[in-house]
């Protein structure tokens, strides 16, 4: 039987996501892809971060599920926009084909961010396996490997944004959580739109102290946790 292609649906703000048949599972909420990002990745998580350690930088960022490519596209503009020199690592087994990601309209949801446009294609050009500087703040690695197999490096802020955990349940076990727990620098922080019981008791286990924070819209709440200074 043929493989489903991908396909592009738009979400409640207007901003696209895009849909896996094999999964029966989209990249991010129906409520609002531009609106979760920013929620979850960006206000709580380096926003949170930044708001702590100003003047500590540069930042280091691990992201589980580079996907349609939103998050690293609104940190670089973020790093940008406050002069803030950022350090990215993502990953993503299974990236996305050149026709789904060109036709993302993530760029179209805010004329004040259209200066960045260039930038969203050419995180996706940009060869993977491999890290450059793609502005004088962004500094961006891609890999196409797993979270079983990746190397991690020092980190601030977890970007954990893999598909669900009915999806991809190994991915939210303690096992691979331990891993990332061990890469996070004292007070690092781990934000994911997850607010699943299983994983903030497994979070808790690793000693992380988890904050009460309100989900993005469709959400009563999300996950956020940080390590001890």
């Amino acid at each position: 039987m043929k493989k489903k292609e991908p396909k592009i649906i738009t979400t409640e703000d207007g901003s696209h996501s895009v849909y896996l048949p094999e999964l029966n599972e989209s990249y991010h909420s129906s409520h609002g892809a531009y609106r979760e990002s920013i929620h979850v990745f960006l206000l709580y998580g380096l926003e949170a971060w930044y708001a702590r350690n100003r003047g500590k930088f540069p930042i280091r960022i691990f992201e589980v599920g580079f996907g349609t490519g939103l998050n690293a596209w609104l940190t670089l503009i973020w790093a940008e926009q406050n002069q803030v020199p950022v350090l990215y690592h993502t990953i993503e087994p299974f990236p996305l084909p050149e026709k789904i990601y060109d036709a993302l309209n993530y760029t179209q949801q805010d004329e004040t961010l259209t200066h960045y446009n260039g930038y969203f294609r050419k995180l996706h050009k940009m060869e993977w396996d491999t890290g450059k500087p793609l502005t004088d703040y962004f500094n961006i690695k891609k890999e196409t490997v797993s979270l079983q197999d990746v190397q991690l490096y020092p980190t601030d802020i977890v970007y954990f944004d893999a598909f669900s955990p009915k999806k991809q349940p190994e991915l939210w076990e303690k096992p691979l959580l331990e891993k990332i727990h061990a890469s996070m620098n004292p007070g690092a922080n781990f934000v994911t739109y997850c607010a699943a019981g299983h994983l903030k008791k497994n979070l808790q286990s690793l000693e992380l102290t988890l904050d009460e924070v309100p989900g993005p819209p469709g959400k009563k709440e999300m996950t956020r946790a940080w390590k001890k200074s």
